[in-house]
């Protein structure tokens, strides 16, 4: 079961940061321009001094979030996270400098005040940081934000790892069970239960919160690896791996140590942290821009739509992130009679069955479909019909840039459907606008395995910009 404690304290973070830098920058105000009676370089008002350094936050929490200010490989090391907080504090006050320079525009009402921000941001954030971290440790000694680990192996490193996460209330981690263990004895009070095998453990343990799963061994049954692996991707379960071998995983894989030990982190998605809030916060933005702007245009298909008698909107169950079901909404290119059913009972229904081989053949396409109206095969070659999908966007059902909505009977035939559904599906992808014609439906899904394993920001602007070039242009077809 996925935890979001991680995402909510990277909110917190970043909440924590801007209010930090604002903090900095108002004392520094403060110091020069009312302690500090010497003349000023510019007559600038407070109220426009905050004005623009708030407007200009984002921007400053985005350089954080580039640094890795907002990855839990930095936040949890002290010395990494000191030295990225000054670089990051610097390049804002850059930033901020530069801005002015190229907009013509004074912010600054002395130059001391520059310096005096770049000190105070420094040390407001870390402060700020400190208190969340403390902040943290005392709701783990009440076990909120607690990661309930499995420990799978019966090695030293199992022993060490049982002693190096003993106290909760530090780590953030509870270990709530071991499988093997035959060699290490539980001790007098201990939390957690030895298991004889990783089926018997999760059936246990099926009512409690399963968090992380740590593998410190390999077993000689690859059957048995296997399972343990299915299972923490089925169950969107986080899992680690202590390295001893060079077995190879298909996956977003990350080294790094965990409590002196190394481990490989194999993570479904690289969409994970800063990222899904980002994400989220732009699908919000951008999404609901696209609404307002699109809202004219979705009236007047809304009305020629409906003149043609029938429903004004197509639903379907799809799904997104960890199998969560929803309804999607386009607006209705298929003929009345034959919307709510499945293509071969419709193809069967109209007197065309030699068309179901045909369509099932070139990926669920046939061209000039007998079940779509005129004006739909208008709207599907435009990719108006879409248009309404901007609501699930907004509402959060799926994102801006994702893998493709698509139904369960349809995931079913992908053997990678679980890690597919890492991620919120989304109204565009790299599937659509990659010639998606030319490609067969295991090929498509091999494009959303990738846009899955290998997410960034910028990566989800290309897709974005050349979405709306595929569409123009008519490049490629629906799927």
């Amino acid at each position: 079961m996925k935890n979001n404690a991680s995402l909510v304290y990277n909110v917190c973070l970043m909440i924590g940061d801007a209010l930090a830098i604002t903090v900095a920058f108002s004392i520094a105000y403060i110091l020069r321009v009312s302690i500090d009676h010497q003349p000023l370089s510019a007559n600038v008002h407070a109220q426009t001094y905050l004005a623009i350094l708030v407007s200009l936050l984002p921007f400053w929490i985005l350089i954080f979030g580039l640094l890795g200010l907002y990855n839990a490989r930095i936040y949890e090391k002290r010395f990494s996270e000191l030295g990225r907080l000054l670089t990051g504090s610097f390049v804002g006050v850059l930033f901020v400098i530069s801005y002015s320079y190229l907009t013509n525009t004074t912010i600054f009402p002395a130059r001391l005040v520059t310096v005096y921000g770049f000190i105070l941001a420094f040390v407001c954030v870390l402060l700020a940081r400190t208190l969340a971290r403390g902040l943290r440790r005392q709701l783990f000694s009440y076990g909120v934000g607690i990661n309930n680990i499995l420990l799978v192996g019966d090695t030293k490193t199992t022993r060490r790892l049982i002693d190096g996460l003993a106290n909760s209330s530090v780590t953030g981690y509870r270990v709530i069970g071991v499988v093997g263990g035959i060699k290490h004895q539980l001790k007098e009070n201990a939390a957690y239960r030895q298991y004889k095998t990783f089926a018997s453990a999760i059936t246990h343990l099926k009512d409690h919160q399963l968090h992380t799963i740590m593998q410190t061994e390999l077993y000689v049954d690859s059957e048995t690896n296997d399972e343990i692996l299915t299972y923490a991707q089925e169950h969107h379960v986080a899992y680690r791996f202590v390295p001893g071998n060079s077995e190879l995983f298909v996956g977003n894989i990350e080294v790094g140590l965990f409590q002196s030990v190394p481990v490989i982190a194999l993570h479904q998605t690289a969409l994970t942290g800063w990222g899904r809030v980002v994400k989220r916060l732009s699908d919000i933005f951008l999404g609901g821009l696209f609404l307002i702007i699109a809202s004219p245009f979705m009236l007047l298909i809304a009305i020629a739509v409906k003149l043609q008698g029938g429903p004004l909107f197509f639903r379907q169950e799809r799904l997104t992130r960890f199998n969560t079901k929803f309804k999607v909404f386009k607006f209705r290119s298929m003929d009345r009679h034959y919307t709510d059913m499945e293509p071969e009972e419709a193809f069967t229904k109209m007197g065309r069955p030699e068309l179901i081989k045909q369509y099932r053949d070139n990926g669920d396409w046939v061209p000039n479909d007998p079940r779509i109206t005129r004006l739909g095969h208008f709207l599907r070659q435009s990719s108006l019909d879409e248009l309404p999908q901007l609501i699930n966007v907004v509402r959060g059902d799926i994102s801006l840039i994702g893998p493709r909505a698509l139904a369960t009977y349809e995931l079913e035939k992908s053997a990678q459907k679980n890690l597919i559904l890492s991620v919120k599906s989304g109204l565009t992808g790299l599937a659509q606008i990659s010639g998606v014609r030319d490609l067969s439906f295991s090929e498509r899904r091999q494009l959303d395995l990738y846009y899955v394993q290998n997410w960034s920001f910028w990566g989800d602007m290309v897709i974005l910009t050349k979405t709306f070039w595929v569409v123009l242009f008519h490049r490629g077809t629906r799927q």
